[in-house]
This record gives structure tokens, sequence and C-alpha cells, in this order.
């Protein structure tokens, strides 16, 4: 049998006084057989059921079989294993089924079942079949080679491979065991005192299989009130109110309280007990092998998984909204899904270039970008991914694709403002080399004279003038200074002057 992993799988709890039989639950069955169910596992048919030749519904909490026989009815194999269907029906319009597993449910009746000519092989492993006398119905299916009974209550009774093998002489194989051609012979011969003997058993166990409902029909009674109080203690109403008796001295609340004190203590220790002890103390209470214990596994499954999910519903609704942008305008960097990604700047072309690696197969649906001129958000099923630009981008000229092999997002924004960027390795000639060298050569000369030459200054240089004075005074002859003499008619001698030396 295979195991389907979205289920919620549990061990068998194994205690002194029984066993609990542990159902395997689903997170998204229904209980029903619906068109919907049978087209989710046909998905290897094309969704197509009218042509289904193997179909697959084990794990799913089926309760009852239906349908199956009107939409399905060139199936060939089936299983219905680990569900919860309490008697073999509508499946005798399937006339091609060979193989048929109802492994791990309740059926305590093999019925219904000679319509299905063709079936070869029955899988009824770990069920409640205590009617051994029931697979008399089989004789019909001629062409039945192998069946599986092990686990059952009749498996336990005395002369029960016996009853079986000289009952139904077309099996090969019983509980995967061959059957032999003596052991056959040998079972026809005490077949009137071994079918005495299990009807007797059959009784007998009728007889315990009917208290052991009553039993189950009365704990299941005493869990409902029990319920029924606990939401009456949760919504107070009419019952709350006070009121007084007849003499008019004690009140009706209070005659209440003593018949209510009791259940009220045992109510408040189970409160005081933490769900995971609660959950050990169901798992670990020993508890018979029957349909009913089944049930009862399986509603307690179905309630913590709804509690989980009110739980689950609470928490989102408690989470607080993240903070995208703080109070004084500030922009956080933020990266909820925790995807990885890439942040260029594309020089050449002017832009920003975001690239996001977003899940491959996910729906772009899902995906919602947002730029704006200093920062980028993309919500990614609802969890935001928001990064500070470098620079200022244009929203209005960005564009966003996805990879059609990687899935990533690519997010392009030109940045404000257009800046020249000058290709040098376009207005590099390449043809005369050598003249290249000659330009390189006279333009490292100009270089050099421009820092000797003064003429190319347009303000002096004192280091300049000064050595001008020293190189050209050989040079330059001074003018003959005129010295006056006595003999100038406009000479005059002034004494007080002191003498030129």
């Amino acid at each position: 049998m295979g195991l389907n992993l979205r289920m919620y799988v549990r061990k068998l709890e194994r205690q002194p006084g029984g066993l609990k039989i542990l159902v395997l639950t689903s997170a998204m069955s229904s209980g029903a057989v619906t068109e919907d169910l049978i087209r989710r596992n046909a998905e290897h048919n094309d969704s197509e059921i009218f042509s289904l030749e193997e179909l697959s519904l084990h794990q799913q909490e089926i309760q009852k079989l239906e349908n199956i026989d009107k939409w399905c009815q060139d199936l060939k194999i089936l299983y219905l294993q680990n569900n919860l269907i309490a008697k073999i029906e509508n499946i005798s319009r399937l006339k091609k089924l060979q193989y048929l597993n109802l492994a791990l449910n309740n059926i305590e009746k093999i019925e219904n079942l000679e319509g299905c000519e063709g079936l070869e092989k029955l899988d009824l492993t770990v069920n409640f079949v205590g009617e051994l006398s029931s697979i008399k119905i089989l004789q019909r299916n001629i062409h039945l080679k192998e069946i599986f009974l092990m686990g059952n209550p009749c498996a336990d009774f005395e002369g029960y491979r016996e009853f079986v093998v000289a009952t139904l002489q077309q099996l090969q194989r019983l509980d995967g065991k061959e059957i032999e051609r003596s052991e056959r012979i040998k079972a026809l011969q005490n077949y009137p005192v071994i079918e005495q003997k299990i009807r007797e058993q059959e009784k007998a166990y009728c007889l315990k299989r009917s208290k052991e409902k009553e039993e189950a029909e009365r704990k299941l009674q005493e869990e409902e009130e029990k319920e029924k109080q606990k939401e009456n203690r949760n919504n107070p109403g009419f019952n709350e109110r006070s009121y007084t008796s007849i003499d008019n001295t004690i009140p009706y609340s209070l005659l209440q309280e003593k018949d209510n004190q009791q259940p009220a203590l045992e109510e408040k220790k189970v409160s005081e007990k933490t769900p995971d002890e609660l959950d050990k103390e169901f798992w670990e209470k020993p508890t018979l092998f029957t349909p009913e214990s089944r049930l009862e596994t399986h509603r307690y499954l179905v309630k913590q998984r709804k509690d989980k999910e009110k739980l689950s519903d609470r928490k989102k609704k408690q989470k607080p909204p993240r903070t995208l942008i703080t109070a004084d305008g500030r922009v956080l960097n933020i990266n909820e899904p925790k995807l990885d990604f890439s942040l260029k700047d594309d020089e050449e072309n002017n832009q920003i270039v975001l690239d996001l690696a977003v899940y491959r197969f996910m729906d772009t649906s899902l995906i919602d970008v947002d730029v704006q001129p200093t920062y980028v958000r993309v919500m990614v099923k609802g969890k935001p991914f928001q990064l500070v630009l470098p620079v200022e981008v244009k929203p209005d000229s960005s564009f966003a694709k996805r990879s059609q092999t990687t899935g990533h997002l690519v997010i392009t924004m030109p940045k404000v403002g257009e800046v020249i960027v000058a290709k040098r390795k376009a207005c590099k000639p390449v043809k005369n080399p050598e003249g290249n060298k000659l330009q390189e050569k006279k333009g490292s000369k100009e270089v050099e004279k421009l820092e000797v030459d003064p003429s190319k200054y347009s303000f002096p240089d004192v280091t300049n003038i000064v050595q001008e004075k020293k190189t050209t005074s050989g040079r330059i002859q001074a003018k003959p200074q005129v010295v006056p003499c006595a003999e100038d008619p406009d000479f005059e001698d002034n004494l007080e002057v002191p003498p030129l030396i």
C-alpha cells in the first residue's frame, strides 16, 4: 500500500488494556466520493473519468461508497484502503474490475460483490469481518484467485482457513499463502464439522459486537452532553439568571449549584491540563479495536484540525502590519519572502537593473511591482520585498519582465537626468599606429614647453624677471647720466645741498 505524503501519519499505540488503531487523515478530504475528488486523482488519464482503468482513493476519509460504478465503469484496479467505509456497496456494476483493495476500513460483512464478474484479487486486511459465512457470496466470482482476510476477527476463529478453502474452491492463495490440493481435499472432508464450529463462533462474536455498539453509543451521548454543558458555560444565557424557590427564601440558582458543582470541578481539572497533555492522554488511553473507536479517533483528529485552523486564523488577524516606511519618512529595506536578488548599476545605458529570484513556477498574478523615485517594492504572495535605490529613477519609464527559463523578475529603472559618457574606444584611430606615437611625442614636447616658456603664461614670473636683469645687464646699455657743471648757464650752486660723491 502506498502512502500519501499529504496525510497526517500516526503510529499504532499499544497498551496493556487494548489497541488503539489510528486513522491516517487527509487535510483536504470531505468524506464523500465526489466527481471533483475522482478527477483530481485521474490526472494520469487527463482527468477523464469515464475511461479510467485505475483509480486510487486511499486515505480520503471516505465513509460511504457511491457514484463510482456510474462514472467509472471501465475500472480494472480500485484502491480504497485506509478509509472509514462501513459497507461494500455501489460497485456491483464494475464488470471489468480485477483488483479491489479495501484494507484498513470498517467493513463487517462481505456483500454486494456478485456483479464484479472479473474480480481476481480481493484485499480486506485489517477490517472487522466477523460473519465468516458471508464469503459464500464470492462463490459466483469464478475468476477470484486470491483473498486477504488477515487482521479480521474471523481470522481468529477455529477452522478459519479450512472453512475458506472448502467454501471457495476457485481460490489459489489465501492471506498470501498458496493453497495446496491436499489441503483442499482435507478441508472438504471435514467441512460439515468446521461449518458448525464457525457458526457457533459467529454467534458469540455477534453478541459481543452488540454490547460494544451499545457501550459506544452511551459514550457518544455522554460526550455530546459534556460538549453542550461546556458551550452553555462559555455562552451564559437564560440558565444563568437568578430565580427564587417557591418559599421565596432560596435562590433557584443556588439549588442548581450543588448539582453542577461536581462536573464543574472535573471540568476545571481537565482545563488545567495543557493541550499536549490532553493529546498524550487520548493516544495512551487503552481502547478496544472496533469501528466505533476508529470513528472516535477520526472525530478527534478532525476537531484538532479545526482548532489549529482557528488558532492560525487568530494569529493572522492579530499579526500587526509590517512597517515599510517609518514615521519620519525613512524607507526600510525588507525581504520578507526571503528571495535572492542582485542590483546592478548599468552606467552605459544610464539605468538600474534589479534581478529578483522569484519562484520559477509561481503565477505572475501573485506578483505586484511598485517603482518609486527612491525605492522599489515587490509584493510576492502578499509578502513585501522593498529596496532603497542608490540614485533617483524614473518610475514612468521603468518596466518589469520575467525570464521564461528561470522565472526571475527583472525590473529595469532608468536614472533621472542624462549623463554623457565618452566612448573612447570609438574615437581612437586604429589604422595608423605609428602616427599615434608621433602625436604622443609632440604632445609631450608641448607640455614640457608650456612649463618652461614664460611667454605662454598670462601673468609675470618674478623668477624670470630677476634672471633677465642678471643675464641682460651686459647687453642693455644704460643711458649716460647728465652731470651739471659750473659752465652750464642754467646751473645754480646751492650751498645747502651737500656735494655729490
